[in-house]
C-alpha cells in the first residue's frame, strides 16, 4: 500500500505564495509520476501539474508561469510552489502518484492523498 501525505495548504491573500508538499511512503519500488490536482466547490477535479520520473513537467494553462512543480526522488516527495495566487486558485489540492508496488513489475497504480485546502482571499 502507498500512503500520500500532503502539507502546506492554508489561507493566503491574493498575490501571495504557498508551497505544497506531498510525501509518498509504503511498499514503493518506483514512482513513475507524481502530480497535483485540485477541486473547487461545485467543480470537477482538474489537473494542476505533473512531473514524471525523468523530470518532464506538465502544467494546466491556468497556472503556467505562476506554479512550479518539483520533486525529491530520494524522499519520494513532490512540491508545488504557487506564486501570484488568485481567488480562482481556491480549492482542495490533491497529490497523486503512479507507483510500482510489486518488485519486477512494470505495472503502476494510482494513489491519492487526502487533500489540503488552499484558500485565497481578496
Amino acid at each position: 500500500q502507498v500512503h500520500l501525505v500532503e502539507s502546506g495548504g492554508g489561507l493566503v491573500q491574493a498575490g501571495g505564495s504557498l508551497r505544497l508538499s506531498c510525501s509518498a511512503s509504503g511498499s514503493i519500488f518506483a514512482i513513475n509520476a507524481m502530480g497535483w490536482y485540485r477541486q473547487a466547490p461545485g467543480k470537477q477535479r482538474e489537473l494542476v501539474a505533473t512531473i514524471v520520473s525523468a523530470g518532464r513537467t506538465n502544467y494546466a494553462d491556468s497556472v503556467k508561469g505562476r506554479f512550479t512543480i518539483s520533486k525529491d526522488n530520494a524522499n519520494n516527495t513532490v512540491y508545488l510552489q504557487m506564486n501570484s495566487l488568485k481567488l480562482e486558485d481556491t480549492a482542495v489540492y490533491y497529490c497523486r502518484a503512479e507507483a510500482v508496488v510489486v518488485a519486477g513489475s512494470r505495472n503502476a497504480y494510482a494513489y491519492w492523498g487526502q487533500g489540503t485546502q488552499v484558500t485565497v482571499s481578496p
